[in-house]
């Protein structure tokens, strides 16, 4: 488990020294960025499969809407920051605005559109939160928050932060919640990573004009239970 950890990890930073030459491309449409992010994210998810043994798979493509939404997801490893960018079509991340200072991949979350927040901002951070969100939105994007603001590990009290039901009136698009169980897998304060299948889940959006507490009550009787549900089964299943 340690050395396939460390196999994966190594192999990711060998990457990005060879995507360094790349950056220059980041000059040309977003388009181009966002067409050789996808492909070296799948390259990524690849080298976890086949270092560490680790899968995933994704129910509830369905319940994904046509056209722009919030996407409101659990946020237990650093997994999901990966298969969220494949999964969906043209995810605008809501993340630190210190995660685009990391060479190459830092720049890379910049020339795709993210939203990079800072978080030492106060109230004027939320109204750029806002603010850059209709703007993903009107591009006809989907706009994807953890409404934790940080990784929790599985089977934890959940602790929701305001911003996701300020994105959410203000927004006034469908809200799509998504469980998992990563952090049974890639857990959030340690480098090792565990064989397995990940499991994301999208479930059924939530449509716009609830206030904020029946939003917010919504959102959580959503993916808490759901999320608790998939690690109760993962843990369940022997591991290879």
């Amino acid at each position: 488990m340690v050395l396939r950890s460390l196999a994966f990890q190594g192999l990711v930073i060998a990457s990005l020294v060879l995507l360094l030459p790349a950056c220059l491309f980041m000059i040309l449409p977003r388009a181009v960025t966002r067409v050789v992010a996808r492909l070296v994210v799948h390259g990524w998810l690849a080298l976890l499969r086949l270092t560490v043994g680790l899968a995933y798979e994704v129910r509830g493509r369905e319940n994904l809407p046509e056209g722009p939404c919030l996407i409101a997801a659990k946020h237990q490893s650093a997994f999901e920051t990966l298969a969220l960018q494949v999964i969906l079509t043209d995810p605008a991340f809501v993340l630190k605005r210190e995660l685009t200072l990391i060479p190459v991949a830092g720049w890379g979350m910049w020339r795709l559109g993210h939203i990079a927040i800072d978080r030492n901002a106060g109230a004027s951070a939320l109204m750029s939160l806002i603010r850059q969100a209709k703007r993903r939105i009107a591009d006809g994007r989907q706009v994807v928050i953890f409404p934790e603001g940080t990784r929790s590990a599985p089977l934890s009290a959940p602790n929701y932060r305001p911003g996701v039901a300020a994105l959410y009136r203000a927004l006034q698009v469908p809200c799509v919640p998504v469980a998992l169980n990563s952090g049974l897998f890639w857990p959030r304060n340690s480098p090792w990573k565990f064989p397995g299948r990940i499991t994301i889940e999208i479930l059924p959006a939530l449509a716009p004009g609830l206030s904020s507490g029946a939003f917010m009550a919504e959102l959580q009787q959503a993916v808490e239970p759901r999320s608790a549900e998939l690690a109760r089964a993962a843990m369940a299943t022997p591991r290879p």
